[in-house]
């Protein structure tokens, strides 16, 4: 008779990593750095309408001030004078700072030209918001509905 081998060693099945509870982990992270990533890009708060909002009529009166940027990057301000006036960046922070001063709720609105790189109506945005002033819009034109088909 042959000598009887010995038994064999009963081989317990490896654990695994149940990792389930790694995805969730995972996919909680991935939804909080989503909702989080577009608040860290724009620093310079600003209201911007939908696309399908109803215009907003703003009569230009004495507590609205329109800054334009022409398409040469030149800013004005448009006074009750008739005439916009050129100005620098420090002198529109001054003069702004000085009218919002005198009257709180003044809105400043920024009509900037198709062709002006995006940069100068933002560097505008930055100078006025380093200075307190944050009541700042956009002027826009209506879209053409014939552009639309």
């Amino acid at each position: 008779m042959e000598p009887m081998a010995p038994p064999a060693a009963k081989r317990r099945p490896m654990a695994e990593i149940n990792v389930v509870p790694y995805i969730d982990v995972m996919l909680v992270l991935l939804i909080i750095f989503m909702v989080t990533a577009p608040m860290l890009v724009q620093s310079v708060p600003v209201n911007l309408p939908d696309v399908d909002a109803t215009p907003t009529e703003i009569e230009p009166d004495d507590s609205t001030i329109i800054v334009s940027v022409n398409e040469r990057g030149v800013y004005f301000i448009e006074r009750d004078e008739g005439q916009p006036t050129a100005m620098t960046l420090a002198e529109i922070q001054d003069y702004a700072q000085k009218i919002i001063g005198a009257v709180p709720e003044t809105r400043l609105m920024i009509r900037g030209d198709e062709a002006v790189p995006y940069g100068k109506v933002v560097a505008l945005m930055g100078s006025l918001q380093s200075v307190g002033i944050n009541n700042v819009g956009l002027i826009t034109e209506a879209p053409d509905p014939e552009a639309r088909r």
